[in-house]
């Protein structure tokens, strides 16, 4: 169950070819792509997905087998073409590679696309630090899928030594953890990250077994102190019954997810994560590569299913929504530092229905800009590195307003679906032209590494600096920007500078 095995099951898009059939030698065997002229062709669409709570509209085919990948490869003879690697998001508990589309950017841009499945949940990210379930299952499967990309996207047409990964949300904090890896190196040259991050509530599991025990007493089982007893629970466990809790692996107060990335004990076997995020950007243990980073000015928006329970529960117990990674020396400290919060952000006022913007305002920082905007600022004063950073706040007439207010917001990845196909036709004109833009940004990065063209009508987008200046405001106007979040950015240093803890690191087996 934990053992990473990645098969990789092509599902190839050849789009608008003028041959009949087309051959492609993989590791795997000859895999061959039928279509007919003038109109694309998926050698298979089966919409598999790994196991997990589905929410999403879409059918999809839940398996354990689900360990699957598609091409998307655009109608030319061109070699050494630009590649692409999305990784889904999804609280690393949802998704499937299928959900996000890209037949139209391939087409338009002249690069190959590829997006996939990985394991997610308990089957992917329980953590005991035994040899049976060490962590990480998910991202191993990321890793050998970059591995298999690197020994054969060649024979599509594409260039190993030019893959860029781009993904929001888990997906961006995935690419994160595996960009801090050294078993990465030489699989990517370029990162596109947005709304995630490996560091913050979203980040590594702050207490994994923790987090395993007090799930597996959800699950009615209560052997929880003798780890071989839990790990084969796990183990055994229908994986019908191990989804049966999405509220709780997703929703939790403290913004830490139940099931993701952790830091792995040493067992004398291969690690994806040897340290806490933090520790490795701080040590500069990491390759660097140029990176576009950032998010929306309203990601929190996707806390608001919880808000008519939490407003209540903000009020009474506020400590219970600070960050897990931050460690108090007593409980009157943590107290004292909630109280500050809760003021900072909603005053004197009683967190309800008129200041649901400033709930928005809170787990916008706490779970996405915070985490980001401190990882930017290390990288930049460690390393030097290249960072092109953004806040994406583009709203038109079809964009909602919030619950409670006449204001509308970019919500979480609204800046990735610019970017992915969709139907516009029933938007307006100035969507239409974002999404050129988005498109034009990311996929200048793509080909150049540069998100700016030297050809292009469109503002020069320089790297930003450690401290977080300038970036891109990408909004009703494109224009470049300094002071991204200035006053809330530096309530949350000082907090951090006193209390920041990150996740347990477990001792070696040794």
């Amino acid at each position: 169950m934990w053992k990473c095995v990645f098969s990789v099951c092509l599902l190839v898009s050849l789009v608008l070819a003028d041959e009949e059939w087309r051959l492609v030698n993989i590791t795997q065997g000859p895999v061959r792509g039928r279509f007919e002229d003038g109109t694309p062709f998926n050698a298979v669409d089966r919409r598999i997905a790994c196991p997990q709570f589905w929410l999403g509209a879409d059918e999809v085919n839940i398996h354990e087998n689900c360990l699957v990948a598609n091409v998307f490869v655009p109608d030319t003879e061109e070699t050494n073409l630009p590649v692409l690697v999305n990784v889904h998001g999804g609280g690393y508990i949802l998704g499937y590679g299928q959900q996000s589309h890209f037949k139209d950017l391939v087409r338009s841009r002249k690069i190959i696309v590829l997006t996939f499945n990985y394991r997610l949940g308990v089957h992917g990210f329980l953590c005991l630090g035994t040899e049976g379930a060490p962590g990480n299952a998910g991202l191993k499967d990321q890793l050998a899928f970059l591995r298999w990309v690197k020994a054969n996207i060649a024979s599509f047409g594409g260039n190993p030594n030019d893959v860029t990964l781009s993904a929001c949300s888990a997906g961006s904090g995935s690419i994160d953890f595996l960009t801090l890896s050294s078993l990465t190196k030489g699989l990517y040259t370029k990162t596109i990250q947005e709304s995630g991050a490996s560091i913050g509530g979203v980040g590594a599991q702050v207490d994994p077994i923790e987090y395993a025990k007090n799930y597996a007493r959800l699950l009615n089982f209560h052997n929880v102190d003798d780890l071989d007893r839990l790990e084969e629970f796990y183990r055994t466990a229908p994986f019908e019954l191990l989804v049966s809790n999405p509220d709780e692996m997703l929703n939790a107060k403290n913004v830490n997810i139940l099931f993701g990335p952790c830091v792995e004990r040493d067992l004398g076997q291969e690690r994806v994560v040897t340290d806490a995020p933090m520790n490795i950007i701080r040590q500069g243990n990491y390759t660097q590569v140029p990176r576009i980073y950032g998010f929306t000015n309203m990601d929190g928006a996707f806390r608001l299913p919880q808000f008519d329970t939490w407003k209540n529960d903000m009020n009474e117990r506020f400590s219970d929504f600070l960050p897990a990674e931050l460690h108090f020396e007593s409980e009157d400290v943590r107290e004292q530092v909630a109280q500050e919060v809760k003021e900072f952000y909603f005053g004197s006022s009683p967190v309800s229905e008129e200041n649901i913007l400033s709930y928005i305002a809170y787990f916008t920082d706490v779970i996405f800009a915070v985490p980001i905007l401190k990882s930017v600022s290390t990288r930049i004063e460690t390393l030097g590195d290249t960072i092109y950073l953004f806040e994406y706040s583009f709203v038109d007439e079809h964009t909602p307003s919030f619950p409670h207010t006449d204001v509308r917001g970019a919500d979480h990845c609204f800046q990735e679906i610019a970017v992915t196909d969709e139907d516009v036709s029933g938007r307006t004109e100035e969507y239409k032209q974002m999404k050129e833009i988005m498109r034009d940004y990311w996929t200048n990065f793509v080909l150049t590494g540069s998100p700016s063209n030297p050809n292009s009508p469109l503002p020069y987008w320089p790297p930003a600096n450690a401290q977080r200046d300038p970036h891109m405001s990408l909004g009703s106007r494109i224009e470049l920007r300094n002071d991204l979040i200035q006053e809330r950015i530096a309530f949350w240093d000082t907090i951090y500078d006193k209390y920041y803890r990150g996740p347990v690191v477990y001792p070696s087996a040794s």
